[in-house]
């Protein structure tokens, strides 16, 4: 796959709190955060955010890492390029101040950032409320900004913090116990769903991780939990990025029917209409 050109997309920044980031639009009806994955907005990233404009939202994309477009794949440009694009984009996000990578029991600073989007996207687009993705070093970020109540749809793909290097950052996630407390209370009394995805191999995100948010939020925590031989064996190895990279984009396929559980919530909280209206 070659780098994306951003044709469709429109671009444009949104600053809050001295903090001013780029921002990529495509679509119309219900904003759609989508927040990428180490190193940034790759080509499958931008497919994805094709898909939830196809389904009538309105993706957007803020530009955390990375250059929007490019295609990190070892196949694109050889392992060598791929590796220090990588190591670039990692480095950058571990001496942010903005984001939060061992600790346990705290939100990563960008997420007042994202709300703050969020909110603006709200009322920009319209519609009941906002959905928010976060995959991998941002898996969490679509949790914790649950705690707003225009967010409405949290997908949580492959999330990754803390980063799991101890048993007690495995079974814990990147969000205060005062906000996962909110995020509980609203899914007790608004009946908010919490969509978890993951391959059951990662270890990046691992099963704790998972068994943590069933303990927390209970029955409003949809897990979404594939086997490693579901995954795309042209991606990277082992299988991470269920949205994306390690996609099997087929009928039937796991990972094309989480795919399609996603879209579905957005379909469902977003624009009122019944799943089965689209199987």
């Amino acid at each position: 796959m070659a780098d994306h050109d951003l044709k469709g997309f429109t671009e444009g920044t949104f600053t809050h709190d001295g903090a001013t980031r780029r921002v990529l639009r495509l679509g119309t009806g219900p904003a759609v955060i989508i927040m990428a994955e180490i190193p940034g907005i790759t080509p499958k990233v931008l497919e994805f955010a094709e898909r939830v404009a196809a389904a009538g939202c309105t993706a957007v994309l803020p530009v955390l890492f990375g250059t929007p477009g490019r295609d990190a794949s070892p196949a694109a440009r050889g392992w060598p390029s791929t590796g220090r694009y990588m190591a670039s984009s990692l480095w950058r996000v571990c001496v942010s101040r903005e984001f939060t990578l061992l600790a346990t029991g705290r939100s990563s600073r960008v997420v007042g950032w994202l709300r703050a989007l969020a909110a603006a996207e709200h009322e920009r687009c319209g519609g009941p409320g906002v959905g928010a993705v976060g995959m991998c070093l941002t898996g969490g970020f679509a949790l914790a900004m649950a705690t707003d109540e225009r967010l409405v749809a949290p997908v949580l793909s492959q999330p990754s913090l803390p980063l799991p290097c101890t048993p007690g950052r495995a079974g814990a996630i990147d969000i205060s116990p005062e906000e996962l407390a909110v995020v509980r209370r609203r899914c007790e009394r608004e009946g908010l769903q919490v969509l978890g995805l993951r391959f059951r191999g990662d270890r990046l995100a691992p099963g704790d991780r998972f068994a943590y948010l069933r303990r927390e939020l209970g029955d409003a925590f949809v897990a979404v939990e594939l086997d490693d031989s579901a995954a795309n064996p042209e991606g990277a190895r082992p299988p991470h990025s269920v949205l994306t990279e390690h996609l099997r984009d087929e009928p039937g396929q796991p990972t094309r029917q989480a795919l399609d559980t996603v879209l579905d919530l957005f379909r469902t909280r977003l624009l009122g209409e019944r799943p089965e209206a689209n199987a």
